[in-house]
């Protein structure tokens, strides 16, 4: 079968001197796919744009910030996501410089500063914690922070909501 995924991107704004990660609860709209969950910022690409227009454009759209230093840390596909069980290629990004002081919130929801030690106890730990990921978070979070530099390109098909498997490999 032909995957013919959406394709977004997907930041996580890393302020290195405080060691927080800017994130969006997404809480505004009770009828968002993501509704009650806190995420990376992004978004979908729009026809004729590049992944990294994409990246800037949800960036500023999101967080009224301009990114002046990034690197792409992977790609995830996912099959099934959401309640709209939609096919996903997402393009994840590492964000560590920028120009701009962003809001409290956007039309997602509210933008929180969340201590990354805080985050990547929340993917190992989830039962213990009230950052409310999606499931499969918890398994690639830690590969954006981590120090190997090579890029991680994995799969991760969903079923109700939550993950069925998790495969990738790093180049």
């Amino acid at each position: 079968m032909t995957f013919t995924p959406l394709i977004g991107s997907l930041a996580y704004l890393w302020d290195q001197r405080r060691d927080d990660v800017l994130m969006v609860k997404r809480n505004a709209r009770p009828t968002d796919d993501h509704f009650g969950k806190m995420n990376g910022l992004g978004g979908k690409l729009e026809q004729d744009e590049s992944v990294v227009d994409c990246l800037r454009r949800e960036i500023s759209e999101e967080s009224g910030l301009t990114i002046t230093s990034f690197q792409l840390r992977g790609t995830i596909t996912w099959s099934n996501f959401g309640p709209k069980l939609e096919p996903w290629l997402a393009f994840i990004f590492l964000v560590d410089g920028w120009s701009g002081t962003p809001p409290t919130e956007n039309e997602e929801g509210d933008l929180v500063w969340v201590p990354r030690p805080v985050l990547l106890d929340a993917c190992v730990n989830p039962d213990e914690t009230d950052i409310p990921l999606w499931a499969g978070d918890r398994h690639f979070i830690p590969l954006v922070f981590d120090e190997d530099q090579r890029c991680f390109h994995g799969t991760m098909p969903y079923e109700n909501d939550k993950p069925l498997s998790w495969e990738y490999e790093r180049i």
